[in-house]
């Protein structure tokens, strides 16, 4: 039964690191510049943290049914409570990460929109060799 505490205490500290880096991705997609470098590292943490979450659930699986039991561990109240701030936690996190989900992609069609507009107007304003196709736009041309 210990080794089932530990694992699900385990799973409650890595849940915990994750909804940091969640916060801090967070803080990142609402900035007003998008850092990429930052933004990457938090992907990656969570990434590793996701991971962790993942093999320490399959040793919780393995655990419960060598000791045969299973959540939500109704006849062991520790082991019930812990079990209930791991779902209480997993799903808070799980509405985070759409919320951040959501503010990437606002990000990502922000930047298509831009890059859109820019992608129009050097159409207009440049020809295939670089050079300005409407002189009167920038005012007079000067030649060397």
């Amino acid at each position: 039964m210990e080794n089932l505490a530990q694992l699900i205490n385990k799973l409650l500290e890595t849940l915990q690191a994750l909804d940091t880096v969640l916060a801090e991705e967070h803080h990142l997609l609402c900035s007003g510049q998008l850092p990429g470098v930052a933004l990457q590292r938090a992907t990656d943490a969570k990434s590793q943290l996701l991971a962790t979450v993942n093999y320490l659930e399959q040793q919780r699986l393995k655990q419960e049914s060598a000791q045969g039991q299973q959540a939500p561990y109704s006849a062991h109240p520790r082991l019930a409570e812990a079990w209930q701030r791991v779902q209480s936690l997993s799903q808070r996190l799980r509405e985070k990460n759409q919320h951040n989900g959501m503010l990437l992609n606002q990000q990502i069609d922000h930047n298509a929109q831009a890059l859109a507009i820019l992608s129009k107007q050097n159409k207009s304003l440049y020809g295939p060799d670089g050079q300005s196709r409407n002189a009167s736009l920038l005012g007079r041309k000067i030649g060397v």
